[in-house]
This record gives C-alpha cells, sequence and structure tokens, in this order.
C-alpha cells in the first residue's frame, strides 16, 4: 500500500474541533487503527457533500498529522477541499461539525454541501 504522507496539512481544524475528535477517539469502543477521514463524495443539494469520519487507510490517501490525531484524504479530493476550515458546534441550536470552505462556489443552507 502506498501512502503519501504531507508535510502540511491541506485542512485546517479549530481548537474546538480538535478537541471533539480527540473526545471520540477516546471513547472505549474507538478502533485505535482508523484515522480522520476528511473527503467528498457526490450527492446534496449543491452537488458535493463532505465526507469526515473515521475509516481505514485506503491505496490512494495521503497522510497527515493535526495536533496528534492521524487523518487521511484521497489525494483526488484535495482540489477541492485544500485551505478549508472545520470547526466544531457545541450548543444546543447548532450541534455538530461546519465547514469553511474557500473553494466553494456555492453552499447550501445545511453548510454540509458544496459547489466549486
Amino acid at each position: 500500500m502506498s501512502t503519501t504522507i504531507l508535510i502540511e496539512a491541506p485542512v485546517k481544524l479549530t481548537p474546538s474541533a480538535i478537541s471533539e475528535i480527540k473526545r471520540l477517539m477516546n471513547e472505549p469502543d474507538f478502533d485505535s487503527s482508523n484515522r480522520l477521514r476528511v473527503g467528498v463524495k457526490g450527492g446534496g443539494c449543491s452537488g458535493m457533500t463532505y465526507v469526515l469520519g473515521f475509516d481505514k487507510v485506503e491505496t490512494e490517501d495521503e497522510f497527515f498529522i493535526i495536533e496528534d490525531i492521524p487523518c487521511i484524504m484521497n489525494k483526488s479530493h484535495g482540489l477541492y477541499l485544500y485551505g478549508m476550515e472545520i470547526d466544531w458546534q457545541g450548543g444546543l441550536n447548532s450541534r455538530g461539525f461546519t465547514f469553511s470552505n474557500p473553494n466553494a462556489s456555492k453552499t447550501c443552507g445545511c453548510g454540509t454541501s458544496f459547489a466549486v
């Protein structure tokens, strides 16, 4: 398996996102062989949807580390995600990860779908 290791992370995580991801990684049933996958997939009201979750390394993945969090991203997704910031909102009205993508030409109201 050939995985590219990036010196500079293509995306940024805010301190609150880092805290939430580390909390999830410290859950008793967390599989420590998984990495944080950042990516995109087709679909959503604006054309593409963000992917954020724990997953196994695949052949076409690039590997990078943010604050001791091992991350992976398919090499072809960097075009859509380079420079994006991921945040965690822990409030009562808006709870979850949010994505601020400088590459998006259009986003949907829910903030999880975009077009380039």
